[in-house]
């Protein structure tokens, strides 16, 4: 059985959510709804000098590019009310069937990761597919083509993990691991550990929410 995942390069990452817009545009999206959001989590303070300037003190600043992770024990299909949540045996993905999908919303809280979106439009919850269609037709999905920083990778996630390492999906703002998610993450060098982080997430509303 081959199991698809996602690579992110935390310390390759500049934040341009070129990612986060080509996976909108691709899936066609309504304004308020993202399948991948770029997260901005920053933190530090200012101090004054003797001469009365304002210098940074432990500032720091990373990005977390995050969709849904596929996880290897979903929590989204184990609270679906109608099992319209599945894993598919072959690849991993985990799918919504539409025709199943009664909106009533479970999923949404139950995934560590937000990953589940309302449609209003709809009545209905969709979330990141990997770019099935493009998958299908021998390409990677839309998120890792358009990283113009190569941040992102996709592919087995053995092979993976053999080419970049284990990573660490515990930093700030992610929650603590209990799904087993299928992404490999290489921290940014000022990243912190998931519940010890003295920073925020910084990204406005419009942009993680509200994207047109």
């Amino acid at each position: 059985m081959m199991t698809y995942g996602f690579y992110f390069d935390s310390a390759k990452c500049t934040g341009c959510k070129t990612c986060q817009v080509a996976c909108k545009e691709n899936h066609k999206l309504a304004a308020n709804n993202l399948w991948r959001r770029v997260y901005s989590y920053q933190g530090g303070s200012w101090e004054s000098t003797e001469a009365g300037f304002y210098v940074p003190k432990d500032v720091f600043s990373y990005q977390v590019s995050m969709a849904c992770n596929h996880c290897e024990m979903p929590a989204c299909m184990a609270n679906c009310a109608t099992g319209a949540i599945s894993k598919d045996d072959e690849t991993g993905m985990v799918i919504i069937d539409q025709e199943a999908c009664i909106g009533c919303k479970t999923c949404i809280p139950a995934c560590p990761y937000g990953a589940p979106t309302f449609v209003e439009e709809t009545g209905l919850v969709t979330k990141c597919d990997m770019c099935a269609d493009e998958i299908a037709m021998g390409r990677k999905p839309v998120c890792v083509a358009a990283c113009p920083m190569r941040a992102l990778d996709w592919g087995d996630i053995d092979e993976l993990r053999e080419k970049y390492g284990e990573g660490n999906v515990e930093i700030e703002p992610l929650p603590e691991n209990t799904t087993n998610p299928s992404i490999i993450i290489n921290p940014h060098p000022a990243a912190q550990a998931t519940g010890s982080g003295t920073g925020s997430v910084v990204s406005f509303a419009e942009e993680l929410d509200l994207a047109e």
